[in-house]
């Protein structure tokens, strides 16, 4: 980042929004000292649960649900603590992939769940969708856990916005138990989202939802979810009653594995936390025909293609010195890949090195390789415009790039941008 907007950083994280009205908890600043961090649903149970007393509750969750021991939050409103004070959880709610998140496909079905026997909605089918009303009739509220992995293009973010208007039509309160950013809250950089490119509404006829393309963010924005809930509950003129317990314990400059917290793959393609790092840098190569790993360990920490000059490509992205990463050479095979991208067949391919994780630079590192791989393959590359541009975030950049533009230099200009929405969800951050 350069000197003046990594200042730009820091000044607006110094200016701290304490925990929101009506957040039932104290904020992540006040237990920072113990190094030990507490999920919203620890601090739902402690400290807040007025917030969900004698009421029935629908849950939306997945297996990212859990509080520090990995309990599931199912079994935590199920449990002796919350049912003595009057809370009956009657419903699930399910986001992309499922409510134990292995499913990797559209269309996921309603159904059972079997652990504990409640029904499960489930709100992805050929898109993310909204809580229909005939799910929530019968409830009192709404609690949302999800984990976030701080990049724009995450669905479940859509889900909660989607949330929270369902919330609102039927005024009801929405509970939202934070979680840490993974990538920390204190590293943000663009492309920043094209307005035109944007759509925070619910599917319509003649223009679906994006839950992946919600609003003009930054690729990494560095906020929780909880943060992005009062930021669009605010900004989009929601107004949901709305309730955001923080994470306790937890500080804007901690990375996921510094919180002391299991990690749980928010997604059957992000198995590790270094491919959440690297995930923001490839999910634009979603709409090319350039594999991302899918279908291998290391699913977004490498990419690949049967034509790709893998060498040619590392050498390039090597010259370049990109702060935080180097390349290696590295083929592989995807093995049943939910892309159906060269599922079985082994291609050439370049795996991200993460040498130093507080330097990387997501949007430089995205258009560095679109740029390298369009200097050595030009005719082989496939482009899906739209698809690349509502998860790279700027068709403008995307052009310039292709057509032999400095990568860097396009990244720059996208700095103004980034400084100007870090200005404005100031006000939203609940944590130092």
């Amino acid at each position: 980042m350069h000197h003046w907007l990594r200042w730009s950083v820091a000044a607006a994280l110094s200016i701290v929004a304490c925990a929101a009205p009506n957040s039932g908890g104290r904020t992540g600043s006040e237990n920072g000292a113990t190094g030990e961090v507490r999920p919203g649903i620890t601090v739902l149970i402690q400290d807040s649960l007025h917030l969900v007393r004698g009421r029935r509750i629908g849950l939306i969750t997945n297996q990212t649900g859990i509080d520090e021991r990995g309990e599931s939050d199912i079994d935590v409103l199920r449990g002796a603590g919350a049912s003595d004070a009057g809370v009956k959880l009657v419903a699930l709610f399910s986001p992309e992939h499922g409510i134990r998140g292995t499913e990797d496909r559209t269309q996921i079905a309603s159904g059972i769940d079997e652990k504990s026997g409640l029904p499960v909605h489930s709100l992805y089918t050929a898109t993310t969708i909204a809580p229909p009303d005939s799910t929530l009739r019968g409830l009192d509220a709404l609690v949302f856990d999800l984990q976030d992995i701080g990049t724009r293009t995450w669905t479940y973010t859509g889900l909660m916005v989607y949330s929270l208007r369902a919330a609102a039509r039927r005024r009801m309160p929405i509970i939202v138990l934070d979680r840490p950013n993974p990538l920390t809250g204190a590293h943000v950089d663009g492309p920043m989202l094209d307005t035109r490119l944007a759509n925070a509404e619910e599917n319509r006829p003649g223009r679906p939802g994006k839950a992946y393309a919600l609003y003009p963010f930054p690729l990494r924005h560095g906020m929780t979810m909880g943060e992005m809930a009062r930021f669009y509950n605010e900004v989009l003129s929601i107004g949901a009653e709305l309730h955001v317990v923080p994470a306790a314990g937890w500080r804007r400059d901690m990375w996921f594995d510094e919180t002391g917290l299991p990690w749980v793959r928010p997604s059957p393609n992000l198995p590790t936390l270094t491919s959440a790092l690297t995930y923001p840098s490839l999910v634009a190569f979603e709409g090319t025909n350039v594999s991302v790993g899918r279908g291998t360990p290391d699913a977004f920490q490498r990419f690949g293609a049967p034509w790709l000059d893998a060498e040619r490509v590392a050498s390039l992205l090597n010259g370049r010195s990109l702060a935080g990463v180097r390349f290696e050479v590295s083929p592989f095979t995807p093995e049943d890949p939910g892309d159906r991208k060269y599922g079985g067949q082994q291609i050439p391919g370049v795996r991200i090195v993460v040498t130093d994780r507080d330097s990387v630079q997501s949007g430089h590192v995205s258009a560095a390789i679109l740029w390298a791989i369009v200097q050595t393959t030009p005719d082989s590359l496939q482009i899906r415009a739209r698809t690349f541009d509502e998860r790279f975030g700027s068709a403008a950049a995307r052009e310039m790039i292709v057509h032999g533009a400095d990568p860097d230099s396009v990244m720059r200009r996208q700095d103004p941008a980034v400084q100007a929405f870090l200005r404005d969800a100031a006000r939203f951050r609940m944590y130092r």
